[in-house]
């Protein structure tokens, strides 16, 4: 799969309407060429914008497996973290994925070849409709400076996600002719430098788009300006071009960071936790930047589903789904919704026994396994049960029988599965054949509880007093939505919870810079386990290597295959793909970390 095969025209392909972009202005079924003798055409603008917002489906003509390469970085964002398995049937089956969960990536990784493609066909596309809106006439085409804003901030999530993902990455211009990208080198601009350059597009961006559009789904300025905070967090954290240490944390950025969210209004949180994963409350209060998705919509299959998460349903003895049974949640990830008394995370909880380990049994004629919990004594996080399926706790609001055996291969990753994302299995908005579990539900790419964190995270590493008291207020305000949420009850015995809920507040006493810290980063990860940001925050924070290593240390009992898993300092990113150097001639320069082409 090779770079060089990107060839966006300025079409309004069929491919168009196989893609994730839905609501009133993404519903066209382009037909024919667009030329530029036609481009002052208002329908005809709105169709190469809408090509722009179809490249979150990660499907294009040369590269149909968003699954494989998905938006959602379930991949290369958890898996490669400590907070999920791969899955699936077993170490080979997806290997690429294996290899990313222990740490043995490679450049010759299939899976990095693809997702550096579909992501600079998304950039591609967003660069021809650049090239062709600059060209329309604003009398015929009011809405020019808007249109063409929206464009630079889905190229800029483009570039967002390379450079987190591959940090030496190329820049194409968007006036470069495409036959002149294999020209481009790949170390003319820094980490750091790319990510001071896409935040600025974004604040440009966002000075041309209006505070709300009418249309639910388009950018508008508060979206601009939240992905121009979340970059400029990142960029922050300024790291060693050689070893990606982090060498100096930005306090002026960090205070941009606030400033921007402060300035972003509108929003809230969503009452209860679970909202999340309910298309009635999709668009609402808390959703700053959403890919729009939609169910049974008259195109192809099932509709403009979320196809980056067609391996990662539920499969299993007695499972509702018959999905391939990839992105499992990790027992770390589960043992550290434990609390203490007062409801607080228990920061060292690796040194405790596994929390609600699965016990199976099947006597000689019993028809079907008898299988429970153990070791579940402990006070826990309600969002374990929110985040996680356990076997004997209710799955969302399915009646017919509780969460069991729901995993495909139990031997290698254990019994538990995933709620995140997925509609209850009965719901008539969810799709009851393949694909397993498909829905119209979006995927979240800024919310506001992100925001509200990301200032906190701001706050504390700026570190004076009435900073780290604001951040202590907005934490407590995520963890207090999750502690008014309305808790999973037992199976049998609706009267009674299924675990000993207990969530806290902070309080002010010992709340200092150190504690703070240890307390922000807890909340990202309870807060959005599972959301495909996890090994990002501890890149971004630079303690990925610990957190690593202590993880496959805690896990290699339950995971024989973490035996020997390492992860190494300066793998932080990953490797250019060698498709990728070939197709550059040899230009391009591989990461530290990795031997040299």
């Amino acid at each position: 799969m090779k770079f060089k095969k990107i060839t966006i025209l300025l079409a309004a392909m069929a491919a168009l309407s196989a893609t994730s972009c839905s609501d009133d202005f993404l519903e066209n079924k382009p037909q024919g060429i667009l030329s530029e003798g036609n481009i002052n055409d208002p329908k005809a603008a709105n169709i190469i914008v809408t090509g722009a917002y179809a490249t979150f489906g990660c499907r294009y003509a040369d590269s149909n497996d968003p699954h494989l390469f998905p938006l959602t970085n379930w991949s290369y964002g958890e898996v490669r973290a400590d907070n999920a398995y791969k899955g699936g049937g077993g170490e080979s089956d997806l290997w690429e994925v294996h290899d990313m969960e222990t740490s043995k990536i490679q450049p010759n990784n299939g899976f990095l070849d693809g997702k550096w493609f579909n992501v600079y066909c998304g950039i591609s596309r967003c660069n021809s409709a650049l090239r062709a809106l600059a060209k329309a006439d604003e009398s015929v085409l009011p809405a020019k400076k808007s249109r063409i804003a929206e464009v630079r901030v889905i190229r800029d999530h483009w570039y967002f996600e390379l450079v987190r993902l591959f940090n030496r990455v190329p820049y194409m211009d968007v006036d470069l002719p495409e036959v002149n990208y294999v020209d481009v080198r790949n170390d003319e601009y820094t980490r750091d430098q790319h990510l001071g350059r896409i935040a600025a597009d974004l604040l440009e961006a966002a000075a041309d788009l209006p505070d709300h559009q009418d249309e639910i789904g388009r950018i508008n300025r508060r979206m601009a300006k939240a992905y121009a905070a979340k970059v400029k967090l990142y960029q922050a954290y300024e790291q060693d071009p050689q070893t990606n240490a982090v060498i100096n944390i930005n306090k002026t950025l960090l205070k941009e960071v606030v400033e921007l969210i402060d300035g972003i209004q509108g929003y809230d949180l969503l009452p209860d936790f679970q909202d999340l994963d309910l298309i009635e409350y999709e668009n609402g209060v808390e959703s700053v930047f959403a890919v729009q998705f939609s169910h049974n919509d008259g195109s192809d299959g099932a509709g403009r589903v979320n196809w980056s998460m067609l391996l990662n349903s539920m499969t299993g003895t007695d499972c509702p789904w018959a999905g391939d049974g990839f992105f499992l949640p990790s027992q770390d990830l589960i043992n550290a919704y434990q609390t203490d008394a007062n409801g607080l995370p228990v920061f060292d909880y690796q040194s405790l026994p596994d929390y609600g380990v699965v016990k199976v049994e099947q006597k000689e004629g019993e028809e079907k396994p008898r299988f429970w919990l153990e070791n579940v004594a402990s006070n826990v996080d309600p969002r374990l049960d929110f985040v996680t399926g356990r076997p004997t706790i209710r799955y969302k609001t399915y009646t017919e029988r509780p969460c069991g055996l729901w995993v495909r291969n139990t031997g290698a990753y254990g019994y538990n599965n995933t709620k995140r994302f997925w509609l209850s299995p009965e719901s008539p908005q969810a799709n009851q054949g393949w694909p397993w579990g498909a829905s119209g539900l979006n995927w979240q790419i800024i919310r506001y509880a992100d925001l509200l964190l990301y200032k906190a995270e701001a706050l504390i590493e700026i570190g004076d007093a009435a900073g780290l008291e604001q951040a202590r207020s907005l934490i407590n305000r995520v963890r207090e939505r999750a502690q008014k949420s309305v808790y999973v009850k037992d199976f049998n015995d609706p009267s009674k919870n299924a675990a000993n809920y207990k969530i806290g507040l902070y309080p002010e006493a010992g709340w200092n810079q150190d504690y703070a810290r240890k307390a922000l980063r807890t909340e990202m990860r309870l807060e959005k386990a599972m959301e495909g940001e996890r090994f990002f925050d501890l890149v971004r924070w630079g303690i990925a290597k610990e957190v690593m290593n202590n993880y496959y240390k805690a896990e290699v009992d339950n995971r024989i295959y973490y035996s020997g898993a390492t992860f190494e300092s300066g793998r932080e990113y990953f490797p250019v793909p060698v498709a990728q150097y070939n197709f550059s001639g040899g230009k391009y320069v591989q990461n530290p970390g990795y031997p040299a082409f």
